[in-house]
């Protein structure tokens, strides 16, 4: 099927002024939220930008890596008798991470003891630790103090970490998904240990992306399309799914040819959640998983003309999805509607996989019943700016969205309508001050 298209006239998409922001020389990867108008930039460069998210002001620029970064994470710290300190952590390919004061944009600690690549940071807030996956898994204090750290895992290490509950987290390890618990020391110091609990082997290929849904559950999907819900609690998988892209699992579908799907299209490189459903980028589409129903309940098989990198859910049932073609595209999550009596469209079913036009009519009414309420993805905004691959975005409500990309460029995409009161009323404030408005 085609990916869709929207004319210029997109009258449901806010996103209609845009502030470019320059500064990185490579591929700008990551996109990190420090409050509610500051986040930082990072990638390929090593460099770290901290921007004003309101205005696009370049706040700080920061220094301190050799090499590309890997992995961004925020943390703060307050005391009873001190306001909140914000900072971020960055960990390079030059096999450091580096602590940085997003008040001051000062280098605050430097650790350069690891002897691997930091692929991945999480912070246990808490617990009041951090753990940073490579070769093996470190737990550090925020004085960067290493308390303890795992054997060597594999050369590969781990590419990716969720917290769990009960002071655990887990970890993707090529095809399998390690369990590890902190265990605090019996003597009374800030000392802790790490044991590894359990190997979870229930993917085929290297595991890419996880999410924690709640405190009950956890999503992971891999590289040729499988997604596995898993209990946070017990590590017990909950449902599967791996026939996304595959409409000849739907029983009424007639045959068709089809070419084998490559690795790249059925990979599933993100995941999000709400405690409803969670929200895949798999290949070039996007899919809705009902964690209840333990079905896809809304999909575009072709969201973009290539590989979605990121997908995210809006607090108005919006989602938000980029890709490696430039694009970021914003969706409608809407209920399909239709009487039971009348014979559902067949634009519809082709949709969907559930048939062709040829069906007996009194089959659609049985489907539809069967699997009622149906939803759909309607695309209602198309942001194009970006020349290259959009790595990831980042939701800043009102404020608006930013977005990086491989074009060494930080967009920030900002509710024209909401931009243009603005102006007028900062130009009402000038002429009031000024004496030049006269009020009658």
């Amino acid at each position: 099927s085609s990916v869709q298209t929207i004319g210029e006239e997109q009258i449901q998409n806010p996103y209609t002024e845009l502030l470019v922001l320059k500064g990185h020389q490579d591929i700008v990867r990551f996109l990190v939220q420090i409050d509610d108008y500051r986040f930082a930039s990072a990638g390929d460069d090593g460099i770290v930008f901290l921007w004003n998210a309101q205005t696009g002001e370049k706040l700080f620029e920061l220094h301190g890596h050799t090499h590309k970064i890997t992995a961004i994470a925020p943390f703060s710290s307050s005391d009873a008798s001190e306001e909140k300190n914000h900072f971020i952590l960055t960990a390079s390919a030059d096999r450091t991470v580096i602590v940085w004061d997003c008040t001051s944009g000062r280098q605050v600690q430097k650790v350069s003891c690891f002897h691997s690549t930091v692929k991945c940071l999480t912070v246990l807030q808490r617990l009041d630790v951090w753990l940073s996956g490579g070769s093996d898994l470190c737990v550090w204090n925020r004085k960067l103090d290493l308390l303890c750290k795992t054997s060597h895992l594999t050369d590969a290490g781990i590419s990716a970490l969720v917290e769990l509950p009960k002071n655990c987290v887990a970890a993707a390890v090529g095809k399998e998904l390690i369990i590890f618990r902190l265990i605090a020391s019996n003597d009374g110091s800030e000392g802790w240990n790490v044991l590894e609990i359990k190997r979870l082997v229930d993917h085929q290929d290297n595991i890419l992306s996880l999410v924690s849904v709640n405190d009950l559950t956890f999503v992971t999907g891999s590289h040729v399309g499988e997604l596995i819900v898993w209990d946070a609690l017990d590590w017990t998988k909950q449902a599967s799914e791996c026939n996304f892209w595959d409409s000849s699992v739907h029983a009424d579908v007639q045959p068709e040819i089809k070419l084998p799907q490559s690795p790249n299209e059925t990979s599933v490189q993100h995941l999000t959640s709400d405690e409803e459903c969670v929200f895949a980028a798999i290949g070039k589409g996007i899919y809705v998983y009902n964690l209840q129903m333990k079905r896809v309940i809304a999909c575009q098989r072709t969201a973009h003309d290539s590989s979605v990198l990121h997908i995210e859910k809006l607090p108005n049932r919006q989602l938000i999805s980029c890709s490696e073609d430039g694009s970021v595209r914003v969706w409608e999550l809407r209920e399909k509607q239709q009487l039971p009596a009348e014979p559902v469209p067949t634009g519809f079913f082709n949709m969907w996989g559930f048939g062709r036009a040829n069906k007996q009519a009194n089959q659609a009414p049985k489907k539809m019943q069967d699997n009622t309420p149906m939803y759909f993805l309607e695309l209602v905004g198309d942001l194009i700016g970006h020349s290259s691959a959009v790595q990831m975005f980042l939701y800043f409500g009102e404020l608006g969205l930013a977005t990086c990309s491989a074009d060494h460029l930080v967009i920030l995409w900002k509710n024209g309508e909401r931009e243009s009161r603005l102006r007028s009323l900062r130009l009402f404030q000038k002429l009031a001050q000024n004496g030049d408005l006269q009020l009658k």
